[in-house]
């Protein structure tokens, strides 16, 4: 089957969050994001919302705000004023349940940094096994409610070894 035509990656990662300026501060002053831009609110008469972004057609986002995350994708972060009810953040395991992966060189000492920013971090650090061997990772969340996690595998994962195509590695994005 053939790829996506023109396909290259990631471009940016949305995410929808309660507040702006405090979603900006967790970015900005805990994990290093640049404010890049904002646009101003959208909202629609007619069934455009529904149409194009499969929310209610009386929603209106209020704002956007996009950031640069270090060498891996942009963050495109919404405000939406949900003209029907909004649910609390899925789990990992709900449908549609997300994280977001932030590869790190130390993983214990930013582990130590979230904990002093007074971050909630979930649990200790894992040690990954099989093909994933070498990784060990962490989960934590955003003041709304997001997880992320933070991995760490300075020598490479098992895989690795002899595999004809490697994952991605946001410390070495060229290789």
């Amino acid at each position: 089957m053939a790829p996506l035509p023109g396909l290259h990656g990631v471009d940016h990662i949305g995410i929808n969050v309660p507040d702006l300026d405090a979603a900006e501060e967790f970015l900005v002053d805990v994990l290093g994001a640049v404010h890049v831009y904002t646009l101003g609110a959208k909202r629609a008469d007619d069934d455009w919302m529904t149409v194009q972004l499969g929310v209610h057609p009386r929603t209106v986002i209020t704002e956007i705000r996009f950031y640069r995350l270090g060498n891996g994708s942009n963050l495109e972060v919404f405000h939406y004023d949900a003209a029907d009810d909004q649910a609390p953040p899925p789990r990992n395991s709900d449908l549609g349940g997300h994280h977001l992966a932030l590869y790190v060189d130390d993983l214990d000492a930013a582990e130590r940094y979230l904990r002093e920013k007074g971050v909630e971090v979930m649990g200790s650090p894992v040690a990954s096994a099989g093909a994933s061997a070498g990784q060990r990772w962490l989960y934590f969340r955003a003041p709304w409610g997001l997880q992320f996690e933070l991995v760490s595998f300075p020598e490479g994962k098992a895989y690795e070894t002899g595999a004809p195509v490697r994952l991605w590695h946001p410390a070495r994005p060229g290789e």
